[in-house]
């Protein structure tokens, strides 16, 4: 199964970016990432975050992959409990199991994915004809037609 994850981080980002895409690569050795971006905290006033989209090749059950996740953010710092919307050591969000559409136990896709272009321009980047499950747009349509205006964004980075 092919999944797509969004990893972010605005607490000493430049650290937690890297070492969850070590941890990443770690546990999914075939792990590819996009280049990573800088962008504007959104929901909150806040320092800009770091992004990035991994993709990772796993046999892992979904209810079990969403553990590991939450499991892989604790071991680096990553802090439960505060408001939604807030500082993160680390966060990361399965985006794409596949081409599984359902709204438990999580919500997949992931709405932010056509929401924020924080996700959205480094996944159409890295899979530009990745289809959106239940379209026949790709990825890399819905960023074209996006407003890039609407949320300030900068690639810092030429690969994953």
């Amino acid at each position: 199964m092919i999944v797509y994850l969004g990893v972010g981080s605005n607490i000493d980002a430049d650290h937690h970016i890297n070492i969850a895409k070590q941890a990443i690569q770690t546990y999914y050795p075939s792990s590819q990432f996009s280049r990573t971006f800088e962008s504007e905290a959104v929901g909150f006033v806040g320092d800009n975050f770091l992004n990035l989209v991994a993709e990772i090749e796993t046999s892992t059950p979904l209810e079990q992959l969403i553990e590991d996740i939450k499991h892989l953010e604790d071991q680096l710092g990553r802090v439960r409990g505060g408001e939604k919307f807030s500082s993160r050591t680390i966060d990361i969000d399965i985006l794409l199991y596949g081409d599984l559409i359902c709204e438990k136990p999580i919500v997949l896709p992931r709405d932010e994915i056509l929401e924020n272009a924080y996700v959205l321009w480094p996944l159409s980047e890295m899979r530009p004809l990745l289809k959106v499950p239940g379209s026949n747009q790709t990825y890399s349509q819905k960023w074209q037609a996006f407003n890039k205006d609407s949320q300030k964004i900068v690639p810092l980075d030429k690969n994953g």
